[in-house]
């Protein structure tokens, strides 16, 4: 249609009737992109990435999992030439959300996923729940939670002067009001066992210094990434931290068991 064509009388009565907000898309129409928003959608991440991502918070979700959840159309990861699925950063948030809603709201997929429409849509804006990271036993700590001496020691059924030695050697870091972190318990629990064997926490000190060094190793990797200063550098960041430190993790394991197998007997 030229410039100067007459459009359809239909159009010109629907606009007329409309007013002159017509033609502009409302704020819900404005809404293309699929939450989460703000977070790159660059899919290069693995299925075993997704899940050591994930795995940190929910040890139970499995590959079988996350293809049922694309059946039911919660997420639609992209696929290679070769058929593999790929999944992006706001892939793994969509994810983490439908497994927080299991979890702490209990919600059936298919209320999840009417949730997961609106946030779509841009009708909702739920803020996500907390993050909680799973013990070896699965249970899961919330984020804000912090220990006293006092509570560990009741925790974990040591002495508060055990808990004091382990500050006191650095194993254990306590913040400006004295509290522990989330971890203490798993930190406490170990040490304990090993002082059956006669390791006290003087001994634990280079445990800690690896640690320490091992954060730095992360945090090289973390930095670039998180210094790009947008909120998907800082999603990506945050899900790269959880996966490098993994992978730390089962270095330092594995080199551990072996140079354990290498001891004469």
């Amino acid at each position: 249609m030229s410039a100067g064509a007459r459009r359809p009388a239909l159009v010109d009565d629907l606009a007329d009737a409309r007013g002159p907000e017509a033609g502009r898309p409302s704020p819900r129409q404005a809404v293309a992109e699929p939450w989460p928003r703000g977070i790159s959608r660059r899919a290069s991440m693995r299925i075993s990435d997704v899940l050591a991502a994930l795995q940190l918070e929910f040890p139970a979700v499995t590959t079988s999992k996350l293809r049922f959840w694309e059946e039911q159309g919660l997420v639609a990861p992209v696929r290679t030439s070769a058929g593999y699925r790929q999944y992006s950063p706001a892939d793994v948030e969509r994810l983490r959300y439908v497994l927080r809603m299991q979890r702490d709201r209990y919600m059936p997929l298919k209320v999840i996923a009417e949730h997961l429409a609106a946030l779509d849509a841009g009708v909702d804006d739920e803020a996500p729940s907390p993050a909680r990271l799973a013990s070896r036993d699965g249970e899961t700590t919330g984020p804000a939670s912090r220990w006293t001496v006092d509570s560990l020691a009741g925790e974990t059924g040591v002495e508060p002067a055990f808990v004091e030695d382990l500050v006191t050697a650095g194993v254990l870091r306590s913040g400006p009001l004295g509290a522990l972190d989330l971890y203490a318990r798993d930190v406490v629990l170990a040490a304990a066992r090993l002082a059956e064997h006669g390791i006290d926490a003087r001994h634990l000190r280079s445990f800690r210094t690896a640690a320490d060094r091992q954060a730095d190793l992360v945090e090289q990797v973390v930095a670039p990434v998180r210094g790009q200063r947008s909120a998907a550098s800082r999603a990506r960041a945050a899900t790269l931290a959880a996966e490098v430190g993994e992978l730390c993790t089962q270095m330092h394991t594995a080199l551990v068991r072996a140079a354990v197998a290498g001891l004469e007997p």
